[in-house]
């Protein structure tokens, strides 16, 4: 007979959703020492978006200059594969990819689950 295991509930947050805690609890204050006054906080909000919609654009490029591109995706388990980039789903969930050289052999159509993938390189 196989041993139960106890299952651990965490807290639940103050809002009925339990989305997270009051931004005004001291356990907040003391996880976030650098949160910013009421007046900057605008200021802030806008420079993190600006700062994102940065990132979002860049790596959009990055993907458009893959396509059709040898690329070398560092894999969980040390494993290695190299394939050609075709495209990835509107989520960035899955990167389709052509002639998959794996330890195993090669595929000639795949898709490769992006979670699974921890970097990717190819040349420019």
């Amino acid at each position: 007979m196989k041993t139960p295991v106890s299952v651990l509930r965490l807290p639940r947050g103050p809002d009925p959703n339990s989305r997270g805690f009051d931004p005004n609890s001291p356990r907040f204050i003391a996880l976030c020492p650098t949160t910013l006054s009421s007046s900057s906080s605008g200021r802030a909000d806008e420079e993190e978006q600006r700062l994102r919609s940065d990132l979002r654009e860049r790596f959009l490029r990055t993907l458009l200059s893959m396509t059709d591109k040898q690329v070398e995706f560092n894999m969980h388990e040390k494993v290695r594969v190299r394939a050609r980039f075709g495209a990835s789903d509107i989520d960035v969930l899955n990167f389709q990819v052509s002639d998959l050289e794996t330890p195993l052999g090669v595929q000639k159509e795949a898709l490769l689950r992006s979670q699974d993938v921890i970097s990717c390189s190819f040349e420019l």
